[in-house]
């Protein structure tokens, strides 16, 4: 839109402008190529969610275009129709801006444009995670400052509906000023969609939940939480494609806790930790991890270090699920906090916050094994990617 007395209307009425993603619409999509959301943190740098195409048969990111602009949407999950895209918006908190939290945008998967379609509240401070179920019926977040988890549905037309479920977290851990109180760091769903699983940091346990998909509907789990150990940190975790196994990184030691998972109860059993930083390097005060991914074959887990600046890449045990490192990789940049693996399992990309750029990774299918490839993108503090099939 180029006419900024029109502009300014839709402002005034409260409708979204997004910025026109010309660039988008110049090349005719190829049906092997996907489009690059990247959650960002905004400022003066960035304006929202910026979008790019990927080519999966040479790693080739184009340059990144603003596909919305929001609030800080850190972190970002794609519908299952692919035809809508959720993120969390970071800056916002029930105070400065109530009823804001959630935001649902409508996806056109020809040009990468995003509509804002609506917005909902998260019920607590400074949400950093969501997750949807596999028919795209509810969306599960964690709210950090909070300390909290909700659920809320998903509508017909993409909308999202009033929070249906908030519930807060008790506790604290050792860490003088970062487990003080509760942090839910992320909700994840089970592969069968049945319980959702929320990574808190200030408590050093994985809290489960019952979900009701069809109601957005969420209930304690009923048995003990799955604990770290002390000082540790939970952030994010990640099922084994098998469902027999889950891991868990360690924000604050820079380790990865490994567990075993009954799909029947829902419940977590510990089965080892160890480091994701090089043998003999020792935990810096900026050091720390992020994001924990497993591949989709299984074979293969990946973590992320900030501050050392690596991907960590261990081997899978497809029996015991039990880790063996395997190498590190620096990112090509600083500050590594998330990175996401495309759906075949070929590519990484590690989105580098502090360094505004966006690497890519060729991964080797036998080894597991990160080679770069090219030059990384430009991106503007980047946190997050998803991937979505351009048509």
């Amino acid at each position: 839109m180029n006419n900024p007395l029109a502009v300014a209307r839709l402002c005034a009425l409260g409708l979204a402008v997004v910025t026109p993603v010309y660039a988008m619409e110049k090349k005719p999509a190829s049906t092997s190529e996907y489009f690059v959301y990247f959650g960002t943190y905004t400022g003066p740098k960035s304006k929202g969610i910026y979008v790019s195409r990927f080519d999966p048969a040479t790693g080739r990111l184009s340059p990144a275009v603003v596909a919305a602009e929001a609030d800080s949407p850190a972190f970002l999950a794609v519908h299952p129709t692919e035809k809508f895209l959720y993120a969390i918006d970071e800056g916002s908190d029930p105070v400065r801006k109530p009823g804001r939290g959630v935001s649902a945008y409508a996806l056109d998967r020809s040009t990468g444009r995003l509509t804002l379609l609506n917005y909902q509240t998260s019920g607590g401070e400074a949400p950093c995670h969501l997750s949807l179920d596999a028919a795209g019926q509810s969306v599960v977040v964690a709210n950090y400052t909070g300390g909290s988890v909700a659920s809320l549905p998903v509508l017909a037309d993409g909308r999202l509906g009033p929070l249906r479920s908030l519930i807060s977290h008790e506790g604290s851990s050792i860490h003088p000023s970062r487990q003080k109180k509760p942090h839910a760091h992320c909700f994840t769903l089970s592969p069968d969609d049945r319980f959702a699983f929320s990574a808190d940091l200030g408590i050093d346990r994985i809290v489960a939940y019952r979900l009701d998909a069809a109601t957005a509907t969420l209930t304690p789990a009923g048995g003990p939480a799955a604990a770290v150990p002390p000082g540790s940190g939970p952030r994010h975790l990640a099922f084994h494609p098998t469902g027999k196994f889950v891991y868990v990184i360690n924000e604050l030691l820079c380790t990865l806790s490994v567990f075993g998972y009954d799909p029947a109860r829902g419940e977590l059993r510990a089965m080892e930790n160890l480091s994701t930083l090089p043998a003999g390097v020792a935990v810096q005060p900026n050091y720390s991890t992020a994001e924990v991914v497993a591949h989709p074959n299984g074979k293969f887990v990946y973590g992320s270090n900030r501050g050392h600046d690596t991907i960590a890449v261990f081997a899978v045990d497809a029996v015991t699920g039990k880790l063996a490192l395997v190498e590190h990789q620096s990112t090509r940049g600083k500050t590594p906090r998330h990175f996401a693996v495309d759906p075949a399992g070929s590519w990484l990309l590690a989105e580098n916050q502090d360094s505004d750029t966006v690497a890519v990774f060729r991964i080797d299918p036998v080894s597991g094994r990160l080679a770069a490839v090219g030059e990384p993108l430009a991106v503007p503090s980047p946190v997050c990617a998803v991937f979505v099939r351009a048509n």
